[in-house]
């Protein structure tokens, strides 16, 4: 019995780059280090339709791994009719990847994640050229674009070698990518939005921000630990499983018939967040109000995000206020929460503006993301040399020169 095929994994139409505001792209001659692959295909005679020819087409793949998910992106930007500026579509060829899951009551380790890593990494390159329609990556690719930090050491430095092979092999440049910022652009290519209050919220990370000066500065954070940790680590106290994710077991535990709100520690200092006192706190009632079953784990788990994601709500409000922005981004893996969309939207509406969510397939960490913030980096001509390629565990999103979007003038309300 033949197996049914398998689904795309980049089903959505090209983004029209326009509505982005980004800056013109500068010309590919020297030394743009584009100018360079065209003239060794050129050489080599090698020309292929949508990979390398000089019409402007380009074609790069992404890897991500620092964390859980191993995964591999092709993407592809295709100038505009007539080569006219700043515009064009940016277009997701492929995006499939692998998630490490653990055992219940359990989280994943470094070198546990970095072996998955390992092992799967070459098959899902090979898959990602496969469902892009790519047979010759050293004519159709024009880069490759790899993870720097922040995220687990084990599993960075490991897809970081497949990114160094792969650019040796095909004779391309490296790019490179801030985790963080990948979110950002991903997102705001996928939801149009050109200037966001960005709530970014995953296992690793809580930051508000906003685009101004040339970077995306962090107007808030959580002073301790990171939302979806704190998620993560009430799931596996409560035993609920880590497949697809913690996160997304404890939602619908929440959603279910019955669940009252029990009031939990608030802890909002000016922008920042705490999540570790509430965390405790949920814990304690975990190991003695739950087994002594006068609260149920629907009860812990409906209190638990309606109480982080009113804080979340309530810093993200500041930042609008401040930055004068009238729409809000959501990414990062605890971004497809549908409460937490729910929440902040209604919030949005209030002040007249707009909610730009996702779903799974690009808030959860894939290598799409890297793919996009990549080409943006390399269309101005950033590239990462080789000696330099070497990953970091810390890597602030204010620490990117973001070169192709233009300064930004901030109206307070």
């Amino acid at each position: 019995m033949s197996s049914s095929p398998r689904p795309p994994t980049a089903p959505d139409p090209p983004c029209d780059v326009s509505r982005l505001g980004n800056l013109p792209l500068p010309p590919i001659v020297p030394p743009h280090p584009l100018a360079k692959v065209r003239a060794r295909r050129r050489s080599e005679q090698n020309e292929r339709e949508g990979g390398g020819a000089d019409d402007g087409t380009i074609t790069v793949l992404g890897i991500e791994g620092s964390a859980n998910k191993c995964a591999v992106g092709v993407l592809r930007y295709v100038p505009p009719a007539g080569d006219g500026p700043g515009g064009g579509t940016y277009e997701t060829l492929s995006n499939p990847r692998k998630t490490f899951v653990s055992r219940p009551g359990e989280g994943f380790l470094p070198r546990e994640t970095a072996r998955h890593h390992q092992v799967h990494v070459t098959a899902l390159c090979r898959a990602a050229l496969s469902e892009a329609g790519i047979t010759d990556p050293r004519a159709a690719i024009d880069a490759v674009c790899f993870t720097r930090g922040p995220g687990m050491g084990g599993p960075l430095t490991s897809c970081a070698l497949a990114a160094r092979t792969l650019a040796l092999l095909w004779d391309v440049p490296l790019v490179g990518v801030n985790h963080c910022v990948a979110h950002v652009e991903m997102g705001r290519v996928a939801t149009g939005a050109a200037d966001p209050v960005v709530l970014y919220v995953s296992g690793g990370n809580t930051q508000v921000i906003a685009f101004s000066d040339g970077r995306y500065q962090i107007f808030g954070e959580t002073i301790d630990i990171a939302v979806g940790n704190c998620l993560d680590r009430f799931a596996r106290v409560v035993g609920l499983s880590n497949d697809p994710s913690p996160g997304y077991n404890i939602e619908l535990e929440a959603k279910k018939p019955g669940a009252k709100y029990i009031e939990m520690p608030y802890v909002v200092k000016g922008m920042d967040v705490s999540f570790s006192g509430i965390l405790t706190s949920v814990e304690t009632l975990a190991r003695t109000a739950l087994r002594k079953k006068t609260v149920t784990v629907q009860d812990l788990c409906f209190s638990l995000q309606e109480t982080i994601f009113a804080m979340l709500v309530e810093v993200t409000e500041r930042a609008m206020a401040h930055c004068g922005q009238d729409k809000v981004l959501i990414v990062g893996g605890v971004g497809c929460n549908k409460r937490l969309q729910d929440m902040m939207g209604k919030m949005v509406k209030e002040r007249g503006g707009s909610l730009c969510a996702m779903d799974h397939r690009y808030c959860v960490d894939n290598g799409a993301m890297i793919a996009q913030a990549g080409i943006l980096a390399l269309q101005h001509g950033i590239v990462t040399n080789l000696e330099d390629t070497w990953c970091t565990q810390r890597f602030r999103t204010d620490a990117v020169d973001v070169v192709w979007r233009p300064p930004t003038v901030w109206r307070h309300t």
